[in-house]
């Protein structure tokens, strides 16, 4: 059983009434609570929000400003400023040399790179892992891949190198650093020749003048090979014009520009006259060919060819090809002309050797067999049969005459452009022969070369470290590896 109270309709009305009151009551205290609240957070966090922004400072380089003419030491000074507009300019200055045909103190304008480079790993080395969202971008594809560390880093593991690969070419860069000379270049003997290597070296591992801790280090060597070419009608070269051997010279430091071109010209690093060093440098090498498709000592126009001498000038007309200097057709034709030349003296068993004779030095097949990977003549015979005979004839054993590291610079780069089984053979057994064979400097010893062997410890170094750099330094030239 059950009551139920019956109210009037004036209490019932009455009830509604404050009912309503009171629910227009709450929302406006609610109402001024959350505007009480806000208030209160508005005068905690004021300050912070129109506080002045902090001064961003930039440092300069390691060098002092001022150009000791003097001392005649070149010096470097590269500052980034903090914010990425296209406009804003950094100086490099670079002291001149003695002569009056030298660069004279140029000021060296280099476009700031974007900063803004999202959740991108940078590395230690800007330039040495600078990553492709500065100014990489417009570098050839091939070339790309060692410029940022994490795909420098899949590349060497994909490509059957390891971690202690990497370390012992940062030694060996570091070894280098501390023993160039005040004027930019390295080496006792064959001054052009060793600085070239060594750019080759840096630029191997995408160090480039803006890079922190080798910067310094590759502009000089550029601007040194740059005032060697001005100094002597762009001949690339210290020796006299009658000197036979300055050829060599002459290529390696060819190659190294025309790749230092591309990649300044993709940084927006310009610095003077490299791109008429590179440009008028490599017309010799064009106009240099003999009739054969060949090149010999002094670049005498005969029938002949030094495939030794050759395979550099191969080398600088294909980074020239990058640089966009040329009329590509002009190249094409040279290059065709000189495996046309290689194609010739190649003996039945695969091997090219020293000029026309497959029999002699047939160490050198190796360069070779790179000569037709560049010039997209990968899958031709002679490039197939020259890859037979270094699977059949080559061995690396250090301290013997296997380990002629001038042949391995070239057999290193022509079996992994090859790929599979082939290369993981040879891979197996330079690399940690290489890797042993390093000094607690970083340093490597000439050891056992041969009549084309390292000639000091500085080229063989260089060597050691260009066959290190083989994993991420090119994409190999063939499908056979991704």
């Amino acid at each position: 059983m059950s009551l139920h109270a019956q109210l009037s309709p004036e209490a019932l009305a009455r009830l509604h009434r404050q009912r309503r009151n009171s629910t227009i009551s709450s929302i406006a205290i609610a109402i001024l609570t959350v505007a009480l609240i806000a208030l209160a957070l508005g005068i905690f966090l004021l300050p912070a929000l129109v506080q002045e922004s902090p001064t961003i400072i930039t440092y300069p380089g390691t060098l002092d400003e001022e150009i000791q003419q003097e001392e005649k030491k070149m010096q470097t000074k590269i500052q980034r400023k903090p914010t990425p507009p296209a406009s804003s300019r950094t100086k490099v200055i670079v002291a001149n040399t003695a002569s009056p045909t030298a660069i004279q103190v140029p000021d060296v304008d280099v476009t700031t790179p974007s900063l803004e480079y999202g959740d991108m790993d940078l590395g230690s080395n800007w330039g040495g892992g600078g990553g492709l969202g500065g100014g990489f971008a417009n570098v050839p594809a091939t070339m790309k891949k060692r410029c940022s560390p994490e795909d420098r880093a899949a590349r060497l593991l994909e490509t059957g190198g390891t971690p202690e690969c990497e370390e012992a070419v940062m030694k060996s860069l570091r070894w280098m650093a501390k023993t160039q000379k005040p004027d930019g270049s390295w080496g006792s003997q064959h001054a052009v020749a060793m600085t070239g290597f060594s750019l080759l070296a840096y630029l191997g591992h995408c160090e480039t003048p803006l890079s922190p801790e080798f910067g310094d280090n590759v502009l000089r060597a550029i601007t040194y090979l740059v005032n060697v070419g001005l100094k002597n009608d762009y001949r690339l070269t210290v020796k006299d014009a009658a000197s036979i051997q300055w050829v060599y010279e002459h290529g390696i430091a060819t190659y190294a520009l025309a790749e230092a071109y591309t990649f300044c010209k993709s940084l927006s690093v310009d610095i003077p006259q490299l791109a008429e060093v590179t440009e008028k440098a490599t017309q010799i090498i064009i106009d240099g060919q003999g009739k054969s498709g060949g090149w010999v000592y002094k670049f005498e126009p005969t029938n002949g060819g030094d495939n030794s001498v050759g395979f550099w000038q191969i080398q600088a007309l294909k980074a020239a090809k990058h640089t966009g200097l040329f009329n590509e057709s002009k190249l094409n034709r040279t290059a065709r002309n000189a495996l046309d030349w290689l194609e010739k003296v190649q003996g039945k068993n695969g091997a090219i050797g020293y000029r026309n004779d497959s029999n002699r030095s047939p160490g050198l097949t190796g360069g070779g067999v790179l000569a037709f990977q560049l010039w997209d003549k990968a899958t031709s015979s002679a490039a197939r049969s020259g890859i037979k005979y270094i699977v059949k004839n080559s061995e690396f054993k250090w301290g013997e005459e296997s380990a002629n590291l001038y042949y391995h610079y070239y057999n290193a780069q022509a079996m992994i452009n090859r790929g599979g089984s082939e290369w993981k053979d040879y891979n197996e057994r330079f690399r940690e022969e290489l890797l042993k064979a390093q000094k607690p400097d970083g340093s490597w010893d000439k050891g056992a070369g041969g009549n084309h062997g390292a000639i000091d410890v500085h080229m063989a170094t260089c060597l050691a470290t260009l066959m290190l750099e083989v994993y991420y330094r090119f994409l190999p030239g063939t499908g056979a590896v991704n």
